[in-house]
């Protein structure tokens, strides 16, 4: 005979269940709590598993700047800004910097229709090792965004009694008002092209230089602003064009907090081309600098592309314009298509003159395709002199590029491209051309 078991032993008589029903109580009681420990924490734990859909083919983020790593997981949706660059404001907190003026109520947030949010249907997916991304600056010192006009042309410029920044041929009557449109962006996208092309219009007034009043003037006020434009007649539109807008964290609420209802042009072009053309530009004024390939890349081995170059940062279309969505809606805002610009610059400026609701007067006539120079030049029709072109500062020829590294730059910028088509409703077809190289 077996002697009796022991109470508290497995397989006694004082045992209270089976020990396979405790271990599985014991367990179902710790998955409890460390679920709700992710809960507490902000979702970043079982929670995160849930995805919503995503566009067929495609491994984007909830938003730009989740895929850049710049917000925490489960944060509100706002437009964050990259490490080393100014945390933007949202509309509900006040303004505390020098001369933001500041207003009696946050504006809402700007209404997109069906659009509104398209950026945060995104999953956040992990990222193959060629699209890793670091945001962390560089031993190179940073390039801020360049200028075309100098303090001194500003400062002549704004001076009481100055006729403004305008053309020679800008009349000395009229009246000087603040602007109704702005271009904002982007910079070597196509900006000098487009102003210098809307100027042929009679009903509009262009300042020549850029006044960068909503980035880097600000603080000096609005009447110095307006002693900057031309001067203009009762139906004609006044405009300028400076390309950092588009990138600046405040200008959209300094913009709105002016006039809400202000028209916003942005020329965007291919990422890619775009910043092998920024740093052309800078290359042609700084020949020491390290090459695109240096600075293109934080670690080139491992393929962690350095967004913190304004270069490459810049081409993140879609994380800029969360930022303009927080103030106005997508049908203030005309996106022009550089490419286009080149190809078709009389399609383009049909479509500019009708978002001003201006006479469609710059037509085919005004163009003239310059090979040399490799983009169109404008001509007045009824004149028989020579096309006036661009500078020289317009065109360079680019160096050549390491193909690996533009691949790599190609499935970088491959995301943001197709959200940014969804957001703003149009498709720049950027992968359909590197395809067809």
């Amino acid at each position: 005979m077996s002697p009796p078991a022991q109470p508290g032993v497995p397989g006694g008589r004082g045992s209270k269940g089976p020990p396979a029903r405790k271990l599985l109580c014991m367990c179902s009681l710790s998955l409890c709590l460390t679920y709700l420990c992710y809960s507490l924490m902000g979702g970043t734990g079982p929670a995160a598993l849930r995805s919503p859909a995503v566009l067929p083919g495609t491994a984007a983020p909830r938003s730009p700047a989740a895929l850049l790593g710049t917000a925490a997981p489960g944060a509100p949706r706002s437009p964050a800004a990259l490490p080393g660059t100014a945390a933007p404001r949202s509309p509900a907190n006040p303004p505390g910097g020098p001369g933001d003026p500041a207003p009696s109520a946050a504006p809402p947030r700007a209404s997109n229709g069906s659009r509104e949010g398209a950026a945060g249907a995104w999953l956040r997916t992990p990222l193959a090792p060629g699209e890793v991304i670091t945001a962390q600056s560089g031993a190179f010192e940073r390039d801020p965004q360049e200028s075309s006009t100098t303090d001194e042309e500003l400062s002549r410029a704004g001076s009481p009694g100055s006729r403004g920044g305008g053309s020679s041929t800008t009349p000395d009557y009229g009246e000087k008002r603040l602007p109704q449109a702005l271009i904002i962006g982007v910079k070597k996208g196509g900006t000098r092209a487009l102003l210098e092309a809307i100027r042929a219009h009679p009903d509009v007034r262009a300042v020549g230089t850029e006044p960068h009043f909503f980035d880097r003037n600000y603080e000096k006020g609005l009447e110095w602003y307006r002693n900057v434009m031309p001067k203009t007649l009762d139906g004609q539109i006044t405009m300028e064009k400076t390309p950092s807008y588009f990138v600046t964290n405040e200008a959209p609420r300094r913009i709105h907090s002016m006039a809400k209802d202000t028209k916003l042009i942005v020329v965007v072009r291919n990422p890619v081309t775009r910043a092998i053309s920024d740093y052309t530009q800078t290359l042609s004024k700084k020949p020491e600098i390290p090459t695109f390939e240096v600075l293109a890349f934080k670690n080139r081995t491992l393929g962690l592309i350095d967004a913190s170059w304004s270069a490459i940062r810049i081409g993140i279309y879609a994380l800029h314009l969360e930022n303009w969505l927080q103030y106005f809606p997508l049908s203030q805002i005309l996106f022009v298509s550089g490419e286009r610009l080149i190809t078709d610059p009389a399609g383009e400026m049909a479509k500019v003159q009708d978002f001003l609701g201006l006479k469609r007067i710059v037509t085919e006539k005004h163009f003239y395709f310059n090979k040399t120079k490799g983009f169109p030049c404008l001509k007045k029709p009824e004149d028989s002199s020579a096309p006036r072109c661009l500078g020289k500062s317009k065109g360079r020829t680019h160096p050549k590029i390491d193909p690996d590294v533009i691949h790599r730059l190609r499935k970088f910028y491959k995301p943001f491209n197709v959200m940014f088509y969804q957001m703003t409703g149009q498709d720049f077809q950027w992968e359909q051309e590197e395809s067809d190289k």
